[in-house]
């Protein structure tokens, strides 16, 4: 039988291992925060809606309607890079979206993908008898190909900015659309694993190369950590990857 004292000294072990989890568990929040990338002054204005596009908070992140044209299938599904915040990702949303198509930024559980696979589900339900394809940045680009592989019947197809499909999301046996679009400047990617990772893609995947464009710029925050210093504007670096998207989508028809 326990004794008084006994079970004073359990309780006190229990209390600070659960102390001492909360403390390792807040540090990581904490952390992660300081590392993750913010908006832009630019990112976070074209947050605003007006006369041409319509910006809405949504349970699992933003949705970007376009107001000033009648919709265009397909609509945008988008993952956002590891550690930067979706806001980040506005400026290309926006433009889409004024090309006409109805895009959605995904809001990833501590800004990382790996932990919301399955976001795009809450977003094709708004619309589940309309054509969607789904896409990413750098790790987003990787778990957007791993939704697509289990869920290829609801889309028409994948894209990716700066990333590749690993093994776990290998498309290569789908009828799924691929376009691939990276910037030759782009000092964080794996160019290694970017090329072997081709084995897991269709053969007639479609490869837009942005001559002067590094890692950052697919996206609005500033440089990032290991990246090169583009050779373009990321003015520039939006508008060819608008124009490669919208290349690709019009083959659709």
């Amino acid at each position: 039988m326990k004794t008084a004292k006994g079970t004073t000294k359990w309780k006190k072990i229990i209390m600070w291992t659960i102390l001492s989890i909360v403390i390792i568990v807040a540090g990581v929040f904490v952390y992660l925060n300081s590392v993750t990338y913010s908006p832009s002054e630019r990112a976070e204005a074209a947050m605003t809606s007006d006369a041409q596009v319509n910006v809405t908070k949504l349970k699992d992140g933003y949705r970007f309607e376009p107001l000033s044209t009648e919709v265009t299938e397909p609509n945008i599904i988008f993952y956002p890079g590891g550690l930067v915040k979706p806001e980040s990702y506005s400026p290309l949303a926006r433009e889409m979206a004024e090309q006409g198509h109805r895009v959605y930024i995904a809001n990833m559980p501590i800004n990382l993908a790996i932990f919301g696979q399955n976001k795009a589900d809450s977003f094709i339900e708004e619309h589940p008898n309309e054509a969607f394809v789904i896409g990413g940045h750098s790790l987003g680009g990787s778990f957007a190909a791993r939704y697509a592989a289990e869920h290829n019947e609801k889309l028409e197809g994948v894209f990716f900015l700066a990333s590749y499909a690993d093994e776990g999301g290998s498309l290569k046996n789908t009828d799924l659309s691929i376009l691939q679009i990276t910037g030759s400047d782009d000092g964080v990617l794996n160019w290694e694993d970017w090329e072997n990772s081709k084995a897991n893609l269709p053969e007639d995947t479609k490869y837009v190369s942005i001559e002067g464009g590094n890692h950052g710029q697919f996206g609005s925050y500033g440089m990032q950590k290991g990246d090169n210093q583009p050779a373009i504007t990321e003015d520039k670096q939006l508008e060819e990857v608008v124009v490669a998207l919208e290349n690709w989508m019009d083959t659709f028809n």
